[in-house]
């Protein structure tokens, strides 16, 4: 008999993510071209939609929080904008991208169907309200920082704003220096909030600052944690970075899943998944 809680749900324009069906954001860390943006969406579209999960294409035009200054932060506000756009239409995918500063909500909303808190950001009131106040549907990144059980106030400041779709994301806590770990009970905790809960495998496994300037880490545990977290029946959707060539991306690339091994991947989880949902 299946002993699982009733998964919450949150609405995307038109479309229902959670409620017991997996969904996925995915895409590259940072835009780099629109043509590569363009390539990485299409095929990650065809992979959903062959197994019917719903997808979030996500790429960010800002890497604002990058360990050096002289690290690449993407095309930038306006041309990232144009190149999400694009990406829209040309593929037909609702599209996720991060915001850092209060003013960028309101024109990032007319673009994106997703507005995504960094977790450095996550306590930031004035961001997450007017994140919120745009009607668009935010995911919060919970920070490295915070316990599970404190994730109930991040979302209480989006939800009182007026906003009720909000989706909470796990991405690791950190553990001393230049290493993450997964509470994998913490995301009962998550659950808790009322929200569709995201396991983001890829920034799981990050080393933070740990390649002399740049954030490294380890893309084949990205997998195994994954899995792990459907196993729990707590988690409704996955978020992963994906790229074809991960070690020419200028941001993460030590962590992301070769888009050539996506589809095996993502078929890990789903089993995982059913044998959870289904015992």
């Amino acid at each position: 008999m299946n002993t699982q809680p009733e998964r919450p749900i949150a609405r995307v324009g038109d479309r229902t993510l959670g409620g017991g069906t997996l969904f996925v954001i995915a895409g590259p860390c940072v835009l780099e071209s629109i043509d590569l943006a363009v390539s990485i969406a299409e095929e990650l579209h065809e992979i959903c939609a062959s197994m019917d999960i719903p997808l979030l294409f996500k790429a960010s035009f800002d890497k604002a929080n990058r360990t050096s200054a002289t690290a690449g932060r993407g095309p930038g506000f306006e041309q990232g904008l144009e190149w999400l756009h694009e990406v829209s239409e040309r593929v037909g995918v609702q599209v996720l991208t991060d915001v850092h500063q209060p003013e960028q909500c309101a024109a990032a909303a007319e673009v994106v169907d997703v507005l995504q808190i960094p977790a450095f950001l996550c306590r930031q009131t004035d961001l997450l309200v007017a994140a919120a106040e745009t009607g668009r549907t935010i995911n919060v990144k919970k920070g490295q920082f915070l316990a599970p059980w404190d994730a109930k106030h991040v979302v209480e400041k989006v939800t009182g704003a007026g906003n009720p779709n909000v989706l909470i994301t796990e991405r690791g806590s950190s553990f001393g220096y230049g290493r993450l770990v997964v509470d994998m009970a913490g995301l009962r905790e998550l659950s808790e909030t009322g929200s569709p809960v995201v396991f983001d495998a890829t920034h799981s496994v990050q080393r933070p600052g740990g390649i002399d300037g740049k954030t490294g880490g380890d893309r084949t545990l990205a997998p195994v944690l994954a899995r792990s977290a459907a196993a729990t029946g707590y988690v409704d959707g996955f978020f992963f970075e994906t790229h074809p060539d991960p070690d020419s991306s200028p941001s993460d690339g030590a962590n992301m899943i070769r888009l050539e091994d996506f589809a095996e991947v993502l078929r890990g989880v789903l089993r995982a998944h059913a044998a959870a949902t289904e015992a």
